[in-house]
């Protein structure tokens, strides 16, 4: 039996998982990881300990194995992208904070740009609109604001990467310097034509070409690791940002096919093949993958509130004690009885890209009580995804025959149900949830020959339930209006 050993360094944790050439999951490990709000808007990791805790994991899942480094044929590797590290390329320590995708502080650099009318350049090269989202605007701001940042990089001595980056440093002990295309795409400085950096860009931005990473196809063999670390060289042959992992780990290699994770966010993705198709709505067009030397792109619709909002109703307002008890909660009443929660804490991402949106819970009376705002939570994942839907589906002209879903909150069988209801699409749920981890397993697995071709990826994939929509359309129309009525009062 051959295995992959698949690195999954998510928002809230960093988890190890090692499959077999069928899927099946031999081993996981996984250890949380801190994340710090200094001031309002910012949101911070340590680095450090996004290595530290993953090279725990990986040995972790290898003991419990019981198997030996020499028995895994490749490592892949996915990671939460736009998330944004600088080190010194002559110790590798970090110069700073990771900053998190979900960070705000570049907001002002970003209106500027706005101003200077670039929006249209922008998207045209990049795919994306301009937000602190990506990693662009988070660089920008470390290379203004961290004493003595900039001179360090003139002097060539500064590395910038995306999570792939870091850790392949680390995984390599500083002999290799790269970034996945996926990855660079969430950068807003990808040319997403030429999948190079974008000159033009560099320059608008002042961001010096010496600290950027180079840039590699997803099914890349880009070294084995380095000796002494695991006990034996494992060749890192796959990589993929989390949200193409979990498209290319759903089997959704056909134009038309997309896929929704719940996980912190919301991400639903769409592909397109191989032809860059530009959002009239909002949307982003990102690269999905480049395996076998061909570029596959996706339309992308990301939601900053999903899991995250269930962690709301625990941390926030104290009503679950862990997340689990959400849907028991929710399911003690029959509806919201009128209350809307519009979670737009940190803003409102796609189609609405409203950064200074504030969330918004209504339609409260004195006979409300904690189920109904339960309900209500888990209600506005769903409302969030079908507006993405809405949007990508006019973008491409025909309904969407089905959504395959994965991440923590799709196990959540009223959320399904509801989001199925409100979609009018059938919900289709892998026995596998691990879509991330294997996509990014199965990438690597077709870079070393473990399988011959994307059709013998797909055998792997097993329906473990189809939630059909049975709520008639008076009633979609019902709900849809009390949450657009919400969101109105919510925007900026």
């Amino acid at each position: 039996m051959s295995y992959l050993l698949a690195l999954d360094q998510g928002t809230t944790s960093s988890r190890a998982i090692i499959f077999d050439e069928h899927g099946k999951i031999r081993a996981t490990a996984q250890r949380e990881i801190q994340i710090k709000t200094p001031h309002s808007g910012w949101v911070e990791q340590d680095a450090q300990e996004i290595w530290t805790t993953q090279i725990a994991v990986v040995q972790q899942a290898i003991a419990s194995a019981r198997l030996l480094a020499k028995d895994i044929k490749a490592l892949g590797l996915t990671n939460q992208r736009e998330t944004t590290v600088v080190w010194d390329k002559r110790s590798g320590h970090p110069l700073a904070p990771a900053i998190v995708w979900q960070d705000r502080r570049a907001i002002d650099w970003c209106n500027q740009l706005v101003q200077k009318n670039l929006a249209a350049k922008i998207h045209k090269s990049t795919g994306l609109r301009i937000d602190p989202y990506f990693s662009a605007g988070k660089l920008v701001w470390l290379l203004e604001h961290v004493d003595g940042l900039r001179e360090l990089a003139d002097q060539g001595h500064v590395a910038f990467g995306t999570i792939d980056s870091w850790l392949i440093w680390n995984l390599t002990q500083g002999s290799e310097h790269v970034i996945e295309m996926s990855n660079a795409s969430r950068t807003m400085l990808m040319d997403l034509k030429t999948q190079q950096w974008d000159e033009e860009l560099l320059a608008l931005f002042n961001i010096p070409r010496s600290v950027l990473p180079r840039i590699i196809a997803s099914d890349t063999y880009i070294a084995n690791t380095a000796s002494g670390l695991l006990g034996a060289d494992i060749p890192i042959t796959g990589i993929l940002g989390d949200q193409q992992a979990a498209l290319f780990g759903q089997s959704c290699f056909e134009v038309g096919t997309a896929k929704n994770t719940y996980g912190t966010g919301c991400f639903m993705l769409f592909n397109t093949g191989l032809d860059i198709q530009y959002s009239q709505n909002r949307l982003l067009t990102t690269l999905a993958w480049n395996c076998q030397n061909q570029s596959h792109y996706a339309l992308e619709g990301s939601v900053f509130m999903a899991g995250a909002i269930v962690q709301w109703l625990r941390d926030g307002l104290g009503i679950i004690k862990n997340s689990a008890e959400v849907e028991a909660l929710a399911c003690q009443v029959k509806s919201t009885d009128g209350v809307v929660l519009v979670p737009a804490f940190t803003g409102l991402g796609a189609p609405h890209w409203d950064s200074d949106a504030r969330a918004l819970l209504c339609g409260m009376s004195r006979g409300t009580n904690r189920s109904h705002i339960a309900r209500a939570a888990l209600e506005a994942i769903a409302f969030q995804v079908s507006d993405v839907l809405t949007a990508m589906q006019s973008d491409i002209g025909k309904p969407l025959k089905q959504l395959r879903v994965d991440g923590g909150a799709s196990q959540n069988d009223m959320l399904m149900q509801f989001q199925a209801d409100i979609l009018n699409v059938p919900v289709l749920r892998p026995k596998m949830l691990e879509s991330t981890a294997w996509g990014a397993a199965a990438m690597a697995g077709l870079k070393v020959g473990m399988f011959s071709n994307l059709d013998e990826i797909s055998q792997s994939w097993q329906l473990d339930r189809c939630f059909e929509p049975n709520m008639s359309e008076d009633q979609r129309q019902f709900h849809l209006a009390q949450w657009n009525n919400a969101l109105k009062r919510a925007k900026s």
